[in-house]
């Protein structure tokens, strides 16, 4: 490393997987207990809110959007890299070698965070229990209790499209999420 960075810029951490939060709770310690607050100003791990849809039942929960990485805004220096660097669950920077590269403003931006801390939450991002191809039973309709393939799923994931067979020829039909369900 060289010379301090006087300006606080994002950087992005890999972690080993699963170990986000523990980085991040591992880096608040480190950095109360040897009084650098002054170099580090914040610390993300960008998530979203997830609404896993199968049949009628819903489940919402938060999915984290970049898996084994934690984002930091901090004022580069020796130091604030060692500190970084020796936290347990931490791989690395992202960056060349062992040199950390901030993220861009505009990068910053596309992410949704940093620079407009008052802007609206997103709406969560509807996920389904199956996908194109997987095979469904229907839970409502004619044919309530057969089961079927599915060919396509909307764009607003509110109606889906599947073959099943109807007096013993394949029918392509659409319906509500809300009455196929997982086979």
């Amino acid at each position: 490393m060289n010379e301090a960075s006087t300006e606080a810029r994002w950087y992005v951490v890999h972690t080993y997987s699963g170990y986000e939060n523990k980085v991040k709770t591992s880096l608040e310690k480190a950095i109360e207990n040897r009084g650098m607050s002054h170099y580090f100003f914040d610390i993300q791990i960008p998530t979203e809110m997830v609404v896993e849809q199968d049949g009628d039942k819903t489940r919402e929960f938060e999915d984290k959007v970049f898996p084994s990485y934690v984002l930091i805004k901090m004022i580069m220096s020796d130091e604030s890299w060692h500190v970084v660097r020796n936290i347990r669950g931490v791989t690395g920077f992202v960056g060349p070698g062992s040199k950390p590269i901030p993220l861009s403003d505009a990068e910053v931006a596309a992410l949704g965070f940093g620079l407009n801390e008052n802007a609206p939450a997103e709406a969560a991002t509807v996920k389904l229990a199956f996908e194109v191809g997987d095979t469904v039973k229907i839970e409502g309709g004619l044919l309530e209790g057969s089961t079927a393939v599915v060919e396509e799923i909307s764009a607003d994931r509110t109606k889906v499209r599947v073959t099943a067979s109807m007096f013993g020829r394949n029918t392509s039909i659409e319906l509500d999420i809300k009455d196929v369900k997982r086979a």
